[in-house]
C-alpha cells in the first residue's frame, strides 16, 4: 500500500508540473491517478488541481473551476486544500470573481510557508491585479520573488516576475518592467518550460508597445505567435493585447475587427473576465471609428460585468467610454460635465492615466462651452502636467491641454508655441515607424492639435500661417527622408506565396471551382505580410516644411493652390510670385458631393457608353466643381502652370476634366512640402523601362509602341513581365512604364495590385525599392487612387513611390479602357521624349484626346493625374 501511495504522489506531482510544458498530457496523466485504485486525498487534491490548471491553458474556465472546486472539497492535508484553494483563486479570477478569488487565496496564506507561501502571495497579486488594486499587486509580486529567491525556487521567480513586469508595463512603468520580463523568459526556458517562456516573450511585446515602440513589439507578437502556433495552444486573450497595439498606432478598422473577433471567441469559451475587457476594447474601437451607439451598448455591457465582478477601476475606464460618446453626441449638460470630471478622478487615482487625460480634456472643453471658463481652466491645469511623462500620445496631450488653456486665457502665442511642441513629440513618434502604412495612420493624434493651430491661423487672417499650419500636420508620413528598406527574406517569401494563391483564386473564380480555402491563404498571408512589413525600424527624419520664400523659388511662374478644411468650410492659400492669400471657397461638404457626381459621370461614360445626357450629366458636375474651386481664384491663376494640394475627398478629383485645368499643366501633391521634395530631387539616368501585364492585349500593344518611341527601353512582356524581374529593373530606372490591369483596394491600399505575368505586384513590394525611378506611368486602372486617413494621409501606389523617392507619378484615378489609353500614352511619351516636362506632356495629349469628341476620350484622358513633382 506504501509503495502505491508513493507512485500516487509522484505521477499526481508530475501532472502538476506538466501542466505549462503539455497541459493535455497533464491532464491525461492526472486522470490515471483518479482512475487506477485508491488513492490518498492529497493525491486526489493534487490530480485534481491538475486537471483544473491544465485545462485553464487551453481555456476551459468551466471545467477548471469544476476540477479544482473538487481539489478543495478532497479531505487531505491543510497544505495540499490551501494549495488548491490558492490555484482556485486564480481561475475565479480569470472567470471574473475576484471577490471570491481574493477570499480563496487570503485564507489559503495562513497555512502556507516557504515556497508555498510565495506562491499564494503570487495568485493573490493576480487577483490584486484584476481588480484595480494594482499597488497591493506590485507588493504581492515582490514579496513573492523575494521568497523565491531565498528558497531557490526558479519557477516561482519567473512567474512572479513576469506578472510584475506584465503590470508594470501595462501602468506605464517601464523601470524594472523589461528586466523582469526578459529574466522571466530566460527561466522558463532553461526550466524547458516553452509555453510559460511564450507568454513571457509575448509580454515583453506588450512593454514594447507601451513605451511606443510598435515596431519591437510587432515583430515580438509575429514571433511569438508563431510558437503558439507550434505548441498547439490557443490564447484568445491575446488579441486584447493586440489590439492595444492596434489603437496604439492607431489602426482603427483592424481594431474593430480584433476587438470583434476577441469578443466572440472569449463568449465562446466562457472567460468572462477577459470577456468583460473586451467588450471594453469594442467600445473603445468604436468610438474612435465614430459608431457612437456601438460604443456606448458595448461600453454599457461592459461596465455592468466590471461591476459584478467587483473590478470598479475597470468600470471606471468603461464609464469614461460612454460619457466619450454621449459628450461626442453633442450633449453638453452640468451633469454630464460632473460626471467626466469625477469618472477623471477616479481614472487617475487607480492608475489609468491616458483615459484619465482624455476624459478631462473633454470635461474641459464642455465646460468652456457652458460658459465655466474657472472650471475649464482648472481641468486644463491638470491636464497639462501629462506633458512632460508617458507615451508621445499622452504628452502631445497634455501639450494640447496647456495650448487650450493658454487660449481661454487670451495667450494666442502661449498656444501655438503648445501645439507646436505637442507636434514635434508626435513627430518622433512617427520617425519610429518603419512603414508608410504606419506613419500614415499616425496621424490620428495630431488632428485636435493641427485644427486648433489652424483655427488660430484662420483667425488671424494670415495666409502664411493658415500654409505653415497645414504644412505642420498633413501628409508627414512624406515628410520623412526615405531611408533604405530593409532587406527581409521571410517578407519576400510571403510576398511571393502571396501571387501564386492570388494567381490560383484568379483561375478557380474564371473557372467557377470552390475558391473558399483559397480566401483563407490569402487573407493568411496578407495578414503575415502585414505584420512583417510594419515590423521594419524607424530611424528617419523629419523635412521641415518650407516657408513661402522657399517654396516660390522654386514654383517659378506656377501657382501653388493648397486646400484647407476648416471646421464645416474649405479655404485655400494661393501662392503666387511669392505672394500667399486666403480665401474661403465654401461649404466643404458642397465640394465633396460635387466631386461625388463628377467621378460618377465620368465613370459611366467608361463603363456604360458614351450618350448625350451622360456628357452634359460630366459637363453640369464640372462646371458646379469648378465654380466651386477655382471661381473665387480665376483672376489669380491667369494660364499659369497649377500645383494643387488637395484635401480628404478632393485628392480623388480627375482634374484635367474641369473648365479651369483643361489643358493646363496641373501637378497634384498630398502637401507642399512633399511636392517641393520630388521637385528637388535629383532624377536617376537609368535606361527607362517597359512592362506589359497579362490578359490585355492592348497592355503588349501597348509597350511594343513604347519601345518605338524609347529605343533602348527593357522591355518586359509576356512570360518575362514578372513581379520579380519588373521590380528589379524599376530600381535607378530613369523612367517606368507598367501596361496592366490595376485593382484598388480601399480596405487596405498597400494591397491594390497591378497583374504581371506570375501574379499581383503589390504596393508592398514598391516599398522595397532601393532607388526608385525618376517617373512613373501606371497605365491601369484606378492606380492612382488613394485612401485618405486623418491629416490627408495618402496611402496606395503613389503614396508608396513618392515616399521612396520617385519625382513624378503619372496614374489614373478611375477605370479606363484599353483602347483609348494606348492612344493617351502614346502621346504623352512623344512629347516628354521631345523634352516636355510630364505635367506638361500630359497636358498636351488630354487636350488632343479630348478634342476627339467622344464623351469616352474625354472621360479617359481626364481620369489620369500627374502627381509629385511634375
Amino acid at each position: 500500500m506504501a509503495e502505491f501511495t508513493d507512485t500516487g504522489a509522484v505521477t499526481a506531482q508530475h501532472a502538476l508540473d506538466a501542466v505549462q510544458r503539455y497541459p493535455r498530457e497533464a491532464i491525461t496523466i492526472a486522470s490515471r491517478v483518479l482512475a487506477t485504485g485508491p488513492a490518498t486525498g492529497d493525491e486526489r487534491s493534487t490530480a485534481e488541481r491538475a486537471i483544473g490548471l491544465a485545462l485553464r491553458e487551453l481555456n476551459d474556465l468551466p471545467g477548471a473551476l469544476r476540477h479544482l472546486r473538487r481539489a478543495v472539497r478532497v479531505t487531505g492535508s491543510p497544505r495540499t486544500r490551501a494549495l488548491a484553494r490558492m490555484s482556485l483563486g486564480y481561475v475565479l479570477a480569470n472567470a471574473g470573481h475576484t471577490a471570491a478569488a481574493l477570499r480563496e487565496v487570503t485564507a489559503a496564506l495562513p497555512r502556507l510557508t516557504g515556497a508555498d507561501a510565495g506562491r499564494a502571495r503570487m495568485q493573490r497579486g493576480v487577483v490584486l491585479h484584476y481588480r484595480g488594486r494594482f499597488d497591493e499587486a506590485v507588493r504581492d509580486y515582490g514579496l513573492a520573488v523575494d521568497i523565491a529567491q531565498r528558497e531557490g525556487d526558479l519557477l516561482l521567480e519567473a512567474r512572479a516576475r513576469n506578472n510584475r513586469g506584465l503590470l508594470n508595463s501595462h501602468r506605464g512603468t517601464s523601470r524594472g518592467a523589461d528586466d523582469d520580463l526578459d529574466r522571466s523568459a530566460a527561466i522558463f526556458q532553461r526550466l524547458g518550460l516553452d509555453l510559460a517562456a511564450a507568454d513571457a516573450r509575448w509580454n515583453s511585446g506588450i512593454a514594447a508597445g507601451q513605451r511606443g515602440d510598435v515596431a519591437g513589439a510587432l515583430r515580438c507578437f509575429a514571433a511569438v505567435e508563431q510558437e503558439y502556433h507550434r505548441l498547439a495552444v490557443p490564447r484568445p486573450a491575446l488579441l486584447l493585447d493586440r489590439f492595444e497595439l492596434l489603437l496604439a498606432v492607431p489602426l482603427v478598422d483592424e481594431a474593430v475587427e480584433v476587438a470583434g473577433s476577441a469578443v466572440e471567441q472569449l463568449r465562446r469559451r466562457g472567460m468572462s473576465s477577459d470577456l468583460a475587457e473586451a467588450l471594453l476594447a469594442r467600445a473603445r474601437a468604436a468610438l474612435l471609428a465614430g459608431d457612437l451607439d456601438t460604443a456606448t451598448q458595448a461600453a454599457g455591457q461592459a461596465r455592468t460585468r466590471f461591476q459584478r465582478q467587483g473590478r470598479r477601476t475597470w468600470a471606471a475606464f468603461a464609464r469614461h467610454v460612454e460619457l466619450r460618446a454621449e459628450f461626442s453626441r453633442g450633449t453638453r449638460s452640468p451633469a454630464l460635465l460632473g460626471a467626466m470630471a469625477r469618472t477623471a478622478d477616479r481614472l487617475d487615482a487607480t492608475g489609468w492615466p491616458d483615459p484619465a487625460l482624455t476624459t478631462r480634456v473633454e470635461a474641459a472643453r464642455l465646460a468652456t462651452a457652458l460658459g465655466r471658463p474657472a472650471r475649464a481652466a482648472e481641468l486644463l491645469a491638470t491636464a497639462a502636467r501629462a506633458r512632460h511623462r508617458g507615451t508621445a500620445s499622452h504628452r502631445a496631450q497634455g501639450w494640447y491641454a496647456l495650448a487650450l488653456a493658454c487660449r481661454l486665457a487670451g495667450d494666442v502665442r502661449g498656444a501655438g508655441r503648445a501645439l507646436r511642441r505637442g507636434l514635434a513629440v508626435l513627430d518622433g513618434y512617427r520617425a519610429s515607424l518603419g512603414t508608410t502604412e504606419l506613419r500614415a495612420h499616425s496621424g490620428t493624434y495630431g488632428q485636435e492639435l493641427a485644427a486648433e493651430g489652424l483655427d488660430i491661423a484662420v483667425r488671424s487672417g494670415a495666409p502664411a500661417r493658415v500654409l505653415a499650419w497645414a504644412e505642420r500636420w498633413r501628409a508627414n508620413a512624406l515628410r520623412m527622408r526615405p531611408v533604405l528598406p530593409p532587406q527581409d527574406p521571410e517578407l519576400a517569401a510571403a510576398l511571393a506565396e502571396l501571387r501564386l494563391v492570388s494567381t490560383a483564386l484568379e483561375d478557380a473564380l474564371l473557372a467557377d471551382r470552390p475558391v473558399h480555402g483559397l480566401r483563407r491563404n490569402q487573407a493568411r498571408l496578407e495578414q503575415r505580410i502585414r505584420e512583417l512589413a510594419r515590423g521594419a525600424d524607424g530611424g528617419g527624419t523629419l523635412v521641415t516644411p518650407p516657408g513661402i520664400r522657399r517654396l516660390a523659388g522654386v514654383l517659378g511662374p506656377a501657382v501653388l493652390l493648397e486646400l484647407v478644411a476648416h471646421g464645416e468650410r474649405l479655404r485655400a492659400v494661393l501662392l503666387r510670385d511669392g505672394r500667399a492669400t486666403l480665401h474661403d471657397l465654401g461649404p466643404l461638404a458642397d465640394a465633396l458631393r460635387h466631386v461625388g457626381a463628377y467621378r460618377f459621370g465620368l465613370r459611366r461614360l467608361v463603363t456604360t457608353g458614351d450618350s448625350a445626357a451622360a456628357r452634359a450629366g460630366v459637363r453640369h458636375a464640372a462646371h458646379a466643381l469648378d465654380q466651386q474651386l477655382f471661381g473665387p481664384l480665376r483672376s489669380h491663376l491667369g494660364d499659369r502652370p497649377l500645383v494643387i494640394a488637395p484635401v480628404g475627398g478632393l485628392h480623388a478629383v480627375p482634374w484635367s476634366g474641369l473648365p479651369t485645368c483643361a489643358g493646363r499643366p496641373v501637378t497634384v501633391t498630398p502637401s507642399a512640402t512633399a511636392w517641393l521634395r520630388a521637385a528637388e530631387r535629383p532624377a536617376p539616368d537609368g535606361p527607362t523601362v517597359l512592362a506589359a501585364g497579362p490578359r490585355l492585349p492592348a497592355a503588349r500593344t501597348e509597350v511594343r509602341h513604347l519601345a518605338r518611341v524609347r529605343p533602348g527601353a527593357r522591355l518586359f512582356t509576356g512570360t518575362d513581365a514578372t513581379a520579380e524581374a519588373v521590380t528589379a529593373a524599376l530600381n535607378g530606372a530613369g523612367l517606368a512604364h507598367i501596361a496592366a490591369h490595376g485593382r484598388f483596394r480601399a480596405d487596405n491600399p498597400l494591397f491594390s495590385t497591378l497583374e504581371l505575368a506570375d501574379g499581383p505586384l503589390t504596393a508592398y513590394e514598391l516599398e522595397r525599392l532601393v532607388n526608385p525611378p525618376g517617373c512613373v506611368v501606371l497605365s491601369a486602372c484606378d492606380a492612382g487612387l488613394s485612401a485618405v486617413r486623418p491629416g490627408d494621409e495618402v496611402m496606395g501606389f503613389s503614396s508608396v513611390l513618392l515616399a521612396l523617392g520617385a519625382r513624378t507619378l503619372i496614374a489614373a484615378v478611375l477605370p479606363v479602357p484599353a483602347d483609348l489609353t494606348t492612344v493617351l500614352m502614346l502621346d504623352l511619351h512623344r512629347r516628354m521624349r521631345a523634352g516636355a516636362r510630364p505635367a506638361d506632356a500630359l497636358a498636351g495629349a488630354q487636350a488632343a484626346s479630348g478634342a476627339t469628341g467622344t464623351g469616352a476620350a474625354h472621360a479617359t484622358a481626364a481620369a489620369f493625374v500627374c502627381f509629385g513633382a511634375g
